[in-house]
């Protein structure tokens, strides 16, 4: 069974056939760092992450490109309010960006450019629009002509084009030919960062840059371009606009991922519920994080609740429940390959996360059976496949990633102590002091120490926060 992806632009599953075998070229829509990200902005990057994992492990040499807009209207709105410059704003939020992807265990992009850095890019892209007679300046904008692509424009977002109003994305309406009219480049503001161009100073529309970007970096047709539903319409629908009326194919596949809500409603600052990675992180760890925001279909809309991380939590400690017996039982089992194929099926269906974790939930639970019967071949078998499984995931418990910060350095002084106190206690329960060896157990809990019996002897683990 080979990979197959919905395409908004056809609205359809298809087969996903790469333009060169072997071979694909992604580009995913970025930051646009105004503000620290909020938990909506990383699930779009662990999703993106999870399909990048997915065709690496497929065989697909991949190069993933993820943008940075760091130049925008609100960029330089949030500067002004602050009265800082408007760089500082881009590159301090794009940092904390970074740090989040980091800590959710994303994969870093082949190249991730930024819009400041590829100006003669987008201004050798207008030129070729206006020479083509789909872009015009006036007023010191540029603008692209949207009549000039009436047969195509709003394809993408099934829209027609006598429905849509005006993009409201300039002061200079009344310069446009039709107000349905994108900007392409906006003339130079006072206060406000420009570059020349042959049409006057000014700085990019937000359609631009990743039209400009992309092809740079993948050339004038690529496979699949990414994003959130929320960029459908304007932002992809211009990219096509732009990128295709200048003689590029552009992207074959477009992908998107639905958004997330908080109880219900969507994140604003003016409701209050704007939750935040660190907001995140006072609830579970990192990795329980990325399990969450993974669990759910890409396409779906995800609800936040307290209680859903919750269960998110206490599922992924049931994988690396086995994973750390077994481990202990069998030593180290590197993950195997190919990864089972009804996991590999579940991905390849529009990556089907929800049915890969089922596929990987029933191995941990034929892991377990096996520990409880000593079938140590069993354990083995079951140990590398659900590696491999959370692998792909980006799950894996014995990922270096995963490590807790500390707790390797401290564990062979924890083991020796706690060794002490588990053989008091087992002879205690040899003399059938019973009362004695509760309160050892109680003592460790206690300290942040959980024992558990076995078949094969007590073992332990720090309590997890």
């Amino acid at each position: 069974m080979s990979l197959r992806l919905y395409d908004t632009g056809t609205r359809s599953v298809r087969a996903f056939e790469p333009l060169e075998e072997g071979r694909v070229g992604m580009y995913v829509c970025g930051a646009t760092p105004q503000a620290s990200p909020h938990i909506g902005h990383l699930r779009s990057g662990v999703i993106y992450d999870v399909l990048l994992r997915w065709l690496r492990a497929s065989g697909y040499e991949v190069t993933f490109a993820r943008n940075v807009t760091d130049i925008d209207d609100k960029i330089l709105a949030v500067a002004a309010e602050r009265g800082v410059p408007w760089f500082a704003v881009a590159e301090g939020n794009q940092r904390v960006f970074t740090q989040g992807y980091d800590l959710l265990g994303c994969l870093p992009p082949t190249i991730e450019p930024r819009a400041t850095g590829h100006v003669p890019e987008m201004i050798a892209l207008i030129r070729r629009l206006i020479d083509k007679g789909h872009a015009y300046p006036a007023g010191g904008d540029v603008y692209f002509d949207v009549k000039s692509w009436a047969d195509h424009y709003g394809e993408l977002s099934n829209q027609r084009l006598e429905n849509m109003r005006s993009t409201g994305d300039t002061v200079n309406e009344d310069c446009k030919r039709d107000v349905r009219d994108f900007a392409l480049w906006k003339g130079a503001k006072p206060g406000e960062p420009s570059w020349e161009t042959p049409w006057g100073d000014g700085r990019p529309g937000w359609h631009l840059e990743c039209s400009a970007m992309a092809t740079k970096y993948l050339g004038p047709v690529f496979d699949i371009h990414g994003g959130g539903v929320d960029l459908i319409f304007p932002h992809h629908e211009n990219e096509i606009a732009q990128s295709r009326a200048a003689g590029d194919g552009f992207a074959r596949y477009w992908l998107h991922n639905g958004l997330l809500t908080v109880d219900g409603e969507k994140m604003s600052k003016s409701v209050g519920n704007v939750v935040l990675l660190p907001d995140l992180l006072d609830k579970a760890r990192p990795v329980e994080v990325r399990y969450y925001l993974v669990s759910a279909h890409y396409r779906s809309l995800m609800d936040y609740t307290d209680s859903a991380l919750a269960e998110a939590v206490s599922a992924y400690q049931r994988i690396e429940g086995f994973v750390t017996r077994a481990t202990e039982v069998v030593g180290a089992v590197e993950p195997v390959s190919p990864v089972p194929a009804e996991f590999a099926a579940a991905l390849d269906d529009d990556l089907g996360v929800p049915h890969a974790l089922a596929v990987l939930h029933e191995a941990v639970r034929e892991g377990n059976s096996a520990l409880a019967s000593g079938d140590r071949d069993a354990v083995r078998e079951r140990l590398g496949a659900v590696r491999a499984m959370a692998g792909v995931l980006g799950l894996d418990p014995l990922s270096p990633q995963w490590a807790r910060s500390g707790e390797d350095d401290l564990r062979p002084v924890v083991d020796a102590l706690v060794a002490v106190a588990l053989e008091q206690r087992q002879a205690a329960r040899v003399r059938k002091d019973y009362a004695a060896a509760d309160a050892i157990r109680d003592g460790l809990s206690e300290a942040g120490i959980v024992v558990e019996d076995t078949p094969q002897g007590p073992r332990w683990e720090l309590k997890r926060d």
